[in-house]
């Protein structure tokens, strides 16, 4: 497409122009977003819609017709903010390059009018050093972490920018769906596989007969599903409170479960004498030293219980102050102590305070394929320091799970008598994770 003035006037009122110079015929949800100046949108697409390919469109017309304009391109994974940022150049080549680049590397963009276009993965600390950003795209938005999500927004408020975040639904759970069903001011867009000519009930048919009825829902007609196979599907509704007293006798403990560029996450509260679990704070972190952790993590925290396969960590934060012991690495039985919490309405979560734990409550989960295994490792770093602190304070119970015993009626939260004997196979495993606690002191 050779961009003389007549051309570049038509593309600079029509951005759908960019499309069409790719050979695409834009449908009418693809040009009225193009032509949408909403300070921020959530476009809710089916498969094969062609969100990527019209955002990607906005973000090459933004940089090119409002000179000095940083555009940031923003996913989970570098991998997919690359393919969003691969379609920028191939619509760049395909109106006929018009403004010439400065700067052209894997991730970035430059143009003599001063304009960037920008692609970055999912890690908070190459998003912090951004600012003045003129249009933030968040691809695959119900994918993002929340944290990550609360990081980036604050970009915006100076500059005034604008925000688009797109994504194909992935169940009742996350800051999308949070946003998309609240009452905040949001420009929503749903657009289903009808509104797309290329998709054919005939296709729909033979998804729905491969993937079942709830695919064809969440897939293609934009609908946020329950999630199969939570691991605390209950969570929410059962330890979820709004507001409470702080207990005002009992034990403040806390868990830990280490990461970098997973989260640090750390969950606290108070053990009542009742045998209550209160968990009233949480610490969540991404891309951060120990030291950060140490000292902003609460020092009125008698016990905290930690990942044990994690020792180093371990002995420095314990130089630094913090009395700690070893978590239960035993997953299962760990996850069954919880649920006997769950059941029995000894665990509550203050919802304002504990917003990532409640979140990731809502998203752990089993995988379908793979019946019997632990639960998909993801979405677990609030969820693992629970378990760490139930496992040991339910001490009993966990060996008594692992022993093979079945009984309906809880243990009590704080252990006064011997463990009871495990079996040979069971029991030398429970014996090597509570005895080797005494090599870290």
């Amino acid at each position: 497409m050779a961009l003389n003035a007549r051309n570049a006037l038509r593309l600079a009122l029509d951005p759908s122009g960019i499309l069409v110079a790719q050979g695409i015929t834009p449908d009418a949800w693809q040009r009225a977003f193009l032509m949408d100046e909403s300070p921020q949108s959530l476009l809710c697409c089916s498969r094969g819609a062609g969100k990527s390919r019209t955002t990607s469109a906005k973000a090459l017309h933004r940089a090119l017709f409002k000179p000095a304009s940083l555009v940031l391109l923003l996913s989970r994974s570098q991998r997919q903010s690359g393919e969003l940022f691969r379609y920028v150049k191939e619509g760049y080549r395909a109106i006929g390059r018009p403004i010439a680049l400065a700067k052209e590397t894997e991730t970035q963009l430059e143009f003599a009018n001063s304009s960037r276009i920008v692609c970055l993965p999912g890690k908070e600390e190459t998003i912090r050093s951004y600012q003045g950003v003129s249009l933030l795209i968040i691809d695959e938005a119900a994918r993002v972490p929340d944290d990550l999500y609360s990081s980036v927004r604050p970009m915006l408020g100076i500059s005034q920018g604008q925000l688009v975040a797109l994504t194909t639904p992935w169940g009742q759970r996350g800051w999308f769906w949070k946003e998309w069903s609240s009452d905040a001011e949001w420009n929503r867009q749903r657009i289903q596989w009808q509104q797309c000519p290329r998709l054919t009930p005939e296709w729909i048919e033979q998804e729905r007969r491969s993937q079942g009825e709830s695919w064809i829902r969440q897939e293609y007609e934009c609908s946020f599903e329950s999630l199969s196979g939570l691991v605390y599907p209950d969570f929410r509704d059962k330890c979820g409170c709004d507001m409470w007293i702080e207990p005002a006798h009992g034990q403040r403990i806390g868990g830990m479960d280490f990461g970098f560029r997973n989260p640090f996450a750390a969950i606290w509260g108070t053990l009542d004498r009742e045998g209550v679990l209160w968990i009233s704070g949480e610490y969540y972190k991404r891309q951060a030293g120990l030291h950060e952790h140490a000292a902003t993590l609460p020092k009125d925290v008698e016990m905290w219980y930690a990942d044990p396969s994690h020792p180093t960590e371990i002995n420095a934060l314990r130089r630094a102050g913090f009395t700690i012991r070893l978590g239960t690495s035993a997953v299962q039985a760990g996850i069954a102590a919880v649920k006997s919490r769950i059941e029995t309405g000894r665990l509550k979560v203050n919802k304002q305070r504990c917003p990532n734990l409640i979140a990731e409550a809502s998203m752990y989960h089993y995988d379908p394929d793979r019946p019997g295994e632990n639960p998909v490792d993801a979405d677990n770093h609030a969820l693992a320091a629970l378990r760490y602190i139930v496992s040991r304070i339910d001490a009993g119970f966990v060996a008594a799970y692992m022993h093979g015993q079945k009984n309906s009626n809880p243990y009590p939260a704080v252990i006064t008598e011997p463990l009871p004997e495990p079996s040979e196979s069971a029991g030398s495993r429970f014996r090597k994770i509570m005895e080797s606690e005494h090599l870290w002191q």
